[in-house]
């Protein structure tokens, strides 16, 4: 097997999660598949072929793109999410349908918060809150020490509660 079909398996291994990450910090499907496809690219054209730790380097690099298409969406400009009407029913009434009809609006009630963040804010906050990643590895993807990418997070979490 050849160093180009290793990149490639280990890129196909982890597609289903940079594609998870991607749509967290951008909030459109195509746009996460845009994110996924660039770092796939820059790794098929990587000479250092992702380094050592391959897993690390794609998500660097699908945030770092996801980080730049947020700072280039114009406040006018950004697409705002509708959610829709919740479903008002008994919980033990509840059928499968509503279910995924209520879970559908949370998520894009959440979407629409993460919108308000500024995107180092919604870069820590989704790496470490819904990835689990340190902040010693979130620090370099927003520039800054690990102690700022705390932060960010924290300052994230009281807007998002908020």
């Amino acid at each position: 097997m050849t160093q180009s079909d290793l990149l490639a398996e280990g890129f196909e291994k982890n597609r289903t999660r940079l594609r998870a990450v991607a749509y967290r910090m951008l909030g459109s499907l195509a746009e996460a598949d845009d994110a996924v496809q660039e770092a796939g690219l820059r790794l098929s054209r990587s000479e250092a072929g992702g380094g050592d730790n391959l897993d690390a380097w794609l998500t660097t690099v699908v945030a770092r793109v996801c980080l730049n298409v947020l700072r280039s969406r114009s406040a006018g400009r950004a697409e705002r999410l509708g959610v829709p009407d919740a479903v008002v029913t008994r919980a033990e009434g509840m059928n499968p349908e509503d279910e995924a009809l209520l879970a559908d609006s949370v998520g894009l009630a959440l979407h629409v918060v993460l919108e308000t963040l500024t995107p180092a804010e919604r870069l820590a906050l989704v790496l470490h809150d819904l990835f689990d990643l340190p902040f010693e590895e979130i620090a370099p993807m927003v520039g800054s020490s690990p102690a700022t990418a705390r932060q960010l997070a924290s300052r994230a979490r009281r807007r998002v509660r908020s």
